[in-house]
C-alpha cells in the first residue's frame, strides 16, 4: 500500500539516493577507527570526534594494541575535544576487554559470531545503547542491522511514521528499527547490509540540511511525502470529526389560555 510507513519510507530512500548519491559512510580507515568513533560520537557533533581521532592518529594510538596498552587517564586527554572524556575513554577500554576476553581480541573473529549474541554483548558494555550497538554492528562488523538516529526520530515524528506516535525511548527506537528492516525486506538479503548503511548516512544528509530542531521543509526532498502525509491526516480527521447539519428549529407558539 502506497500510503503505508513501510512503502513510505522505502521511498524516501530512493529520493534521497537520487538527491545525494552515495555517502560512503561510515568515514574510518579502519574498522577500529568505526568503533572508537561509535562511542565518541555520542552527545557530540561530527566536527569534534575528527578532533579527537586525529589526536589518537598522530600520536600513534588509534589501535587495539595501543588503548589496550595506555593508561586511561592517557586516553581521556586524547579524547577531550569530543567531550564526556571521562565516560567514554572507560567505555572504550571496556569494549577492548571485551573483546580479549570473548574475541581473542580480534575484530575479524567477532564479526563471525551471531548477530543476536554479539548486539547482548554489546549492550552490556557500559556507555553502549542501541545507537551505539547497532553502529557498531553494522559499520564496523558488517552486519546486516539498521541504525537508527535522532535524525530519523525527527523524521519519523515530522513523517507521521509511527502509529501512534512513540515517546523516545526504547520501545520508538525498536519500533523504528523494525520499520526500517520492513521497508527493505524485499530487497535481497546479500546486499541488506549496504542498504541499511546508505540509508543511514542519506537520512543523516538530509536531517542536517533541512530536519534539524528547526525544520527546513519548503526546499527539502522529502517534502512532497511530508505534503500527501499532511492531506491525509487532515481526511482522516474529517472522517472521524464530520461537519454536523444544522438542524431545523422547531418553533412552536405560546397558547394562553383565558377564562370564559
Amino acid at each position: 500500500m502506497k500510503s503505508s510507513p513501510v512503502f513510505r519510507l522505502r521511498r524516501m530512500h530512493d529520493v534521497l539516493m537520487d538527491t545525494y548519491g552515495p555517502q560512503h559512510w561510515w568515514p574510518a580507515r579502519t574498522r577500529f577507527e568505526v568503533v572508537v568513533g561509535a562511542y565518541l560520537t555520542q552527545n557530540t557533533a561530527w566536527s569534534a570526534v575528527e578532533r579527537s581521532l586525529h589526536q589518537l592518529r598522530t600520536t600513534g594510538n588509534l589501535s587495539i594494541h595501543r588503548l589496550r596498552a595506555i593508561p586511561v587517564e592517557t586516553l581521556q586527554d586524547l579524547i577531550r575535544p569530543s567531550g564526556f572524556a571521562t565516560r567514554k575513554a572507560p567505555a572504550i577500554k571496556a569494549f577492548i576487554a571485551l573483546l580479549d576476553r570473548n574475541f581473542r581480541g580480534s575484530l575479524t573473529v567477532m564479526a563471525k559470531a551471531p548477530t543476536g549474541f554479539l548486539r547482548e554483548q554489546l549492550l552490556a558494555l557500559p556507555g553502549v545503547g542501541p545507537e551505539t550497538a547497532d553502529a557498531i554492528l553494522l559499520y564496523a562488523l558488517g552486519h546486516a542491522v539498521p541504525v537508527v538516529d535522532e535524525y530519523l526520530h525527527r523524521v519519523a515524528e515530522r513523517h507521521g511514521l509511527l502509529h501512534p506516535a512513540i515517546n523516545r525511548s526504547r520501545e520508538s527506537y525498536e519500533a523504528l528499527v523494525q520499520l526500517t528492516r520492513s521497508a527493505f525486506a524485499a530487497d535481497a538479503e546479500s546486499g541488506r547490509a549496504q542498504l541499511y548503511n546508505e540509508f543511514h548516512a542519506l537520512i543523516v544528509a538530509v536531517g542536517k540540511a533541512h530536519c534539524s530542531r528547526t525544520p527546513d521543509c519548503a526546499r527539502c526532498p522529502l517534502a512532497a511525502d511530508l505534503q500527501r502525509s499532511a492531506s491525509k491526516s487532515r481526511a482522516t480527521k474529517k472522517r472521524e470529526n464530520p461537519v454536523k447539519a444544522d438542524l431545523p428549529v422547531l418553533r412552536t407558539s405560546r397558547i394562553t389560555s383565558s377564562a370564559c
